[in-house]
């Protein structure tokens, strides 16, 4: 047979099976090898829910799926041109997500007809029970080669068949003509002090499984895609959740204040709090409390004593946080809030994303208790987002809470590493003087902005009391109803006054016209590709995407009603859509969601785009 080099603009790889199978390693390898190569990618790892589900079974599966590219990539994409199926659960479980002609990759060793029955099937032929006939199947021996490739390292049983993953990579970097340097460095690098032993057995499978692949007839074509003509500078791949530890920490910097984060570990936010806790040499202080309660009244301590102050959860946490949410809204104290949304309600669906949280975050607190909202809307940009998230809580003085989501969390991108210089200072303002009556006064406010002052514990003559009971300018306690107005009032319009300080809403397209399709947080890059979509179809139509929720950019209003229809599409049953009515009951707006534990589907949203057309 012939064999074949096809230059491909982009292609999507779905690498799937047991949790121990290792094919988040896998994948990761994989994507940071291509973007090392200089490729555009986007990545979505798909984590089974339960801790530790049977193997063998469906429930168990784990997932992670890549997009590379030679040109712009803004999803993971919809459908893979290549599985990975490391078992017959694999097969079953994301079979739905292969293109009609994709290639499957199968360790023959794993499908047995016991697992294939402890799969699901109903017959012994799952290829032709899932309709994959006309994919291309690659049928690997993948647990006897590495077995054999490995017969001679010294190594268990157990411990080699550990190492199907690397042998499965190799397979894959040989059909997508990837380079084996990046994972040789990788391997000496984990392996190379505490486990020299490991060094060369893995690089030996690797190796072991690009010469399978480069030697096997039936493989008769491979795929070239070109590196991407990116912006010139230093990029590496980064997480969401990377990206927002950095970005925080870059706050600390511009601040000139110390970091402090106080967290209770929660899928999927812990990788910021683990990401925070490995850079104390930059004066980053991490805390892991026994709950959530603690972790956030951690953190106002923290603000209060003059630290950029952070908490990070997920939902079920934010629940928990609510009170003293109340109470650093009260104390006017500094403080973000990152909430990395999940399925819910309550436990719900751990590992798996969705934008549920919003009405928590607007609206979860008793009293009249505005906070501003941001939100993240790729995994690069989850570190703006936080800069700017610190920024606004440090210089308004006020909590802040920032929402991503698990497939920003865990997903990545390439990200063009930032010059710090090209980042605002960020100015805290501090108390220097006292007021006329020569004493401090914590809650008399800046006439144009309605911020108040802050002043450090220690700071001789600015002595002071804030805390959870209302008070008055002085800081005296009062219950006086009038007093109660004006504190409530000012609170809420110096929350509203921040839209002085952020970028107006952009729109893409016509300003004006038929139809606006509006997006929020992580849906941005599938929103994005849908409508360039539908515009190659010949059809015009706008976009706007909202990183700041509260408050709303100044031009909202005008530009929501310069449309005849607004569809917002975003991962719940119609949140952001509802607020906005609230807020702009003129506009014609329209809902799209999806509550499925999953990102949209560029398909979906063009479907729903051209419904509206």
């Amino acid at each position: 047979m012939q064999h074949k080099v096809i230059d491909a603009k982009n292609v999507v790889i779905r690498f799937a099976g047991d949790s121990g199978d290792g094919m988040q390693l896998t994948g990761t390898l994989f994507a940071n090898t291509s973007a090392v190569y200089g490729n555009e990618l986007s990545t979505f790892p798909d984590y089974p829910a339960e801790i530790r589900a049977p193997q063998g079974t469906v429930s168990g599966v784990s997932g992670f799926q890549v997009h590379i590219a030679s040109g712009e990539v803004n999803t993971p994409g919809d459908y893979c041109d290549m599985l990975v199926a490391m078992n017959p659960a694999a097969l079953k479980a994301n079979a739905k997500w292969c293109k009609r002609t994709a290639i499957i990759l199968i360790d023959k060793d794993a499908f047995t007809d016991a697992l294939i029955e402890k799969a699901g099937f109903k017959t012994k032929n799952p290829f032709t029970e899932l309709g994959l006939d006309e994919c291309k199947l690659i049928i690997a021996p993948i647990t006897t080669l590495t077995e054999e490739s490995l017969k001679d390292s010294g190594m268990d049983k157990k411990s080699i068949d550990r190492c199907k993953n690397m042998f499965t990579l190799g397979i894959a970097y040989f059909l997508f003509d990837r380079p084996l340097d990046y994972t040789f460095e990788y391997i000496e690098k984990k392996f190379g002090k505490k486990r020299p032993e490991m060094v060369e057995p893995n690089k030996k499978v690797l190796q072991d499984g690009y010469n399978y692949a480069a030697n096997l007839q039936m493989i008769a074509d491979t795929y070239y895609i070109a590196p991407a003509k990116l912006k010139k500078g230093t990029y590496r791949n980064i997480t969401g959740n990377q990206a927002t530890a950095w970005g925080l920490m870059a706050a600390s910097e511009k601040s000139g204040l110390p970091l402090f984060c106080g967290s209770y570990p929660i899928t999927p936010a812990t990788e910021i709090l683990q990401e925070l806790a490995i850079h104390k040499y930059l004066g980053v202080k991490t805390l892991q409390a026994e709950d959530e309660i603690a972790a956030i009244c951690m953190a106002i301590g923290a603000a209060f004593a003059g630290n950029l102050a952070v908490t990070t959860t997920s939902g079920p946490g934010l629940s928990l946080k609510s009170e003293a949410l109340g109470l650093a809204v009260m104390t006017e104290l500094p403080l973000v809030v990152v909430d990395v949304q999940r399925a819910g309600p309550s436990t719900g669906i751990p590992t798996k994303t969705e934008q549920t949280d919003l009405n928590q975050a607007l609206y979860g607190r008793n009293g009249e208790c505005p906070i501003p909202v941001l939100a993240s809307h790729s995994p690069s940009n989850c570190f703006d987002a936080a800069f700017n998230a610190a920024k606004i809580a440090l210089e308004h003085m006020t909590p802040v809470i920032l929402l991503s989501e698990g497939f920003l969390g865990n997903g990545s991108e390439p990200w063009l590493i930032p010059h710090m210089a090209d980042y605002p200072e960020i100015k805290p303002p501090f108390a220097t003087k006292l007021s006329e009556d020569g004493t401090f006064h914590p809650f008399e406010r800046d006439p144009e902005t309605l911020v108040r002052k802050w002043a450090i514990p220690g700071q001789k003559n600015f002595e002071h009391r804030v805390g959870g009971l209302e008070k008055n300018h002085t800081g005296m306690l009062s219950s006086d109803p009038a007093n109660h107005q004006m504190m409530v009032d000012e609170r809420r319009a110096k929350v509203q006054k921040i839209a002085d300080f952020i970028p107006e809403l952009q729109v893409d397209g016509p300003e004006k016209g038929k139809l606006l399709v509006v997006g929020w947080g992580g849906t941005y890059g599938h929103i994005l590709s849908a409508v360039s979509g539908v515009r190659e179809a010949g059809k015009t139509l706008s976009r706007a995407h909202f990183d700041y929720i509260v408050p709303v950019p100044r031009n909202t209003k005008e530009i929501l009603e310069s449309f005849e229809t607004v569809l917002v599409c975003e991962l719940n049953s119609g949140q952001f859509a509802g607020y906005l009515r609230t807020l702009f009951p003129k506009a014609n707006i329209v809902s799209f969601g999806k509550v499925q534990g999953q990102p949209f589907l560029v398909n979906e949203l063009v479907d729903a785009i051209n419904k509206e057309i």
